[in-house]
């Protein structure tokens, strides 16, 4: 059987500030809480052996992989299609304003400068999709709330990629196995 724990990433500096980051190049490092999050995502799966864990460009996902693998010798992979959505010219702005901005547009609508929802959605099932293609059996994910919502609302069927699933705690580990995750690809691209 194979088996994939998706996780999102411990507190970060922006999660404390509802800032929002889509932008890799911007280091934004865990808090202290979410350093003690990735050490509990740790002790969450000490007992299962990894193939791979795979994160992406945000540092504060590797700083969560490399926390809680911590003498596991997993191999860590960066995947760019996980990253988080590219809100392009909304970089950095507060939370409150970045769901001022989504209310006024559909899910197809770019933001400024950077990708829309749906655009992100569909490039989230091309992630797990080709996670299905690879030869590991046991692999963990570090990644960002919002692919892991979608995963997770489309794998239980829902018609909204944003719920009932909405608010995903820190470095909490979801699992998946093969079939789940095919049925979030295939749920992702019929909702996006």
């Amino acid at each position: 059987m194979e088996l994939y724990v998706l996780a999102r990433h411990g507190e970060s500096t922006l999660n404390l500030e509802n800032r929002i980051n889509g932008d890799p190049a911007v280091p934004v490092a865990l808090t202290e809480q979410g350093h003690l999050e990735a050490q509990s995502l740790g002790r969450q799966i000490a007992h299962v052996r990894f193939d791979l864990c795979i994160c992406t460009r945000f540092s504060r996902t590797r700083e969560t992989a490399e926390i809680a693998l911590e003498g596991g010798h997993v191999p860590i992979e960066v995947e760019p299609l996980l990253d988080d959505i590219d809100v392009g010219d909304l970089e950095g702005i507060s939370l409150e304003d970045y769901r001022a901005w989504k209310r006024e547009h559909t899910r197809s609508d770019p933001f400024p400068g950077g990708e829309s929802l749906d655009a992100a959605a569909l490039r989230y099932a091309s992630a797990f999709r080709k996670l299905l293609q690879r030869p590991e059996a046991s692999v963990l994910v570090v990644t960002h709330e919002i692919p892991m919502r979608y995963a997770i609302n489309a794998a239980d069927g829902s018609d909204n990629l944003d719920g009932p699933a909405h608010q995903l705690q820190n470095a909490t580990p979801y699992l998946f196995d093969e079939e789940a995750l095919a049925r979030a690809v295939a749920g992702i691209e019929r909702l996006a």
